[in-house]
């Protein structure tokens, strides 16, 4: 049976580690860091998930600030409450909760956003910093994924890597992230995805699946090399009479069938999650030390 991996275990390591680094910062005389979410409209996901973000910045010991907005504003209105944030010498982060309604153009609202405060990671000049090597925020959700390969020990480096899935939130950053020299990286990375042929042969040769698919059960334990290392990132609604709520939430693997094979597994829920929201307050604890002037972890 697999090893589980932890992420609220690993998740909680890392806030321990940013809560002494606020707890530095502010003794140093330096302003305590600031994270500011915008929220558009009212979809019950996106709710929740600021709530929990919120209720990390006040465990760490951030100052937060949470902007609603009906789901009616308009795109100027939108851009001019980035444009504040910027301007905003309390704020070190800014996040902006997609999905946005359909008459916003979420990529004109990211690059609005200052790339010095873009503690997401989407904005063209954080991703472009990826992509040649250069120091910068990296989206949260691949950020949390190499800590968990590299907290628990897993080898890298030489190691084959699929990726399924080639969003710009987890699949592309994932994959530059695995395949570059050093922490975490110096794998041989292959991109799968919708449009992949012999996907299930693929996936037999990897040592290393990372599952952002969004098709629920998506990888059989048929296409998982014994002992290989299943990183779940997907996040699926299916339906569970046995549920208060009439569903369940399953990830792009089979856990199932995974477990007996893998040699390591995330669940879902309590895996990569947890590890997206810790990454998130790193990311914006190293942007208020870089605006405090004090050197920066960022690689």
């Amino acid at each position: 049976m697999a090893t589980i991996i932890d992420g609220k275990k690993i998740s909680g390591e890392i806030r321990n580690e940013i809560k002494a680094g606020v707890d530095e910062l502010v003794a140093g005389g330096h302003r305590p860091p600031g994270l500011a979410v915008l929220l558009v409209g009212e979809n019950p996901a996106s709710m929740a998930y600021v709530r929990s973000k919120t209720r990390a910045c006040a465990e760490v010991g951030f100052h937060s600030r949470q902007i609603n907005r009906p789901a009616s504003i308009s795109e100027e209105g939108l851009l001019r409450l980035v444009q504040e944030c910027n301007d905003d010498p309390e704020i070190h982060g800014i996040l902006v909760q997609l999905p946005l309604p359909e008459h916003i153009d979420s990529q004109k609202i990211i690059e609005a956003i200052d790339p010095a405060k873009d503690v997401d990671g989407f904005h063209p000049v954080n991703a472009g910093r990826l992509m040649v090597g250069l120091p910068g925020f990296v989206p949260c959700t691949p950020a949390g994924i190499i800590e968990m390969l590299v907290r628990t020990g897993t080898e890298t480096s030489g190691k084959h890597a699929v990726v399924l899935g080639r969003s710009n939130i987890v699949g592309k950053p994932i994959a530059q992230l695995l395949a570059r020299k050093g922490r975490g990286g110096d794998c041989t990375v292959t991109i799968a995805h919708s449009r992949t042929r012999n996907i299930e042969e693929i996936c037999q040769q990897a040592d290393i699946i990372i599952a952002a698919i969004g098709r629920a059960r998506f990888v059989k334990g048929s296409m998982i090399k014994p002992g290989a290392v299943i990183i779940d990132v997907g996040i699926n609604r299916v339906e569970d009479e046995n549920s208060e709520k009439g569903y369940r939430l399953v990830g792009d693997v089979d856990f199932d069938e995974a477990e007996k094979v893998a040699g390591a597994i995330t669940p879902v829920p309590g895996g990569v999650g947890p590890m997206t929201i810790a990454l998130l307050l790193r990311n914006t604890l190293e942007s208020a030390r870089a605006s405090s002037g004090l050197p920066s972890s960022l690689r």
